[in-house]
């Protein structure tokens, strides 16, 4: 894989991580064949650093139950803020501008762009992602720069804080394990599986399936809780 090709899987990951969706998305291969039309609306940003990049993110569908829970006031472009920053993080210091919300057209036929689809659990696209990596000899904004650009947005990111009441689902894994598919077909009530975690070993907490938070199990009111004893950094350190 070119270094292209794998700052643009990471970008895809990071984005899809930070998705407001109600179901978890992985990045898997860009099927043409499955594209959205070209009138299908797409949010676009424009990434300026010492790596610059255009972004695009086809997720309307995908987003829509959080977008009908955050309020009029909450576009496209200002429930995939977070997740395009997240992506944008993957390409160094820069400065990312403001979204805008347009056809997707043919940005997925350009040989520039790298293209990612975002599959449901079934295997089917909810979302894709679309990113043109070009690096530069012109040195990353300074920092007035970043800061005056914080500045105009600081109506948009205002308007973000409606999004705090969007709804995220976390599940807590206490391990796994794998079986060949014959042993999964002979599963019977009282089957033990043995999991690849000590007993008393933190349980990992997900959050749309990447790993946030680890802690330990605890009984609230006879439910099972989890105790926070770990953040877990974005980058897989702590």
């Amino acid at each position: 894989m070119t270094t292209t090709a794998s700052t643009a899987l990471a970008a895809a990951e990071h984005l899809a991580a930070l998705l407001p969706t109600t179901t978890p998305l992985t990045v898997t291969g860009f099927d043409a064949s499955a594209a959205p039309t070209a009138d299908t609306p797409a949010v676009r940003a424009h990434y300026v650093g010492s790596t610059s990049a255009d972004l695009i993110v086809v997720a309307h569908a995908a987003i829509a139950e959080a977008l009908e829970g955050a309020g009029e006031d909450v576009s496209a472009a200002d429930a995939l803020r977070p997740a395009l920053e997240a992506a944008a993080g993957t390409l160094g210091a820069g400065v990312l501008d403001t979204a805008q919300v347009t056809a997707v057209g043919d940005t997925f036929d350009d040989p520039d762009v790298e293209a990612f689809a975002l599959v449901d659990e079934a295997g089917t696209a909810q979302a894709w992602f679309g990113i043109r990596v070009r690096a530069n000899t012109a040195p990353a904004p300074s920092e007035p720069v970043a800061t005056a650009t914080a500045l105009d947005d600081a109506g948009e990111r205002a308007r973000m804080r409606l999004l705090h009441d969007v709804e995220l689902v976390l599940t807590a894994e206490i391990g796994r394990t794998r079986l060949p598919m014959r042993q999964v077909l002979d599963l019977v009530p009282g089957t033990v599986l043995e999991l690849d975690r000590a007993a008393g070993s933190p349980a990992d907490v997900m959050v749309n399936g990447r790993l946030v938070a680890r802690g330990e199990v605890v009984v609230v009111d006879e439910d099972y809780g989890i105790r926070i004893t770990e953040i877990v950094a974005p980058d897989g350190g702590q």
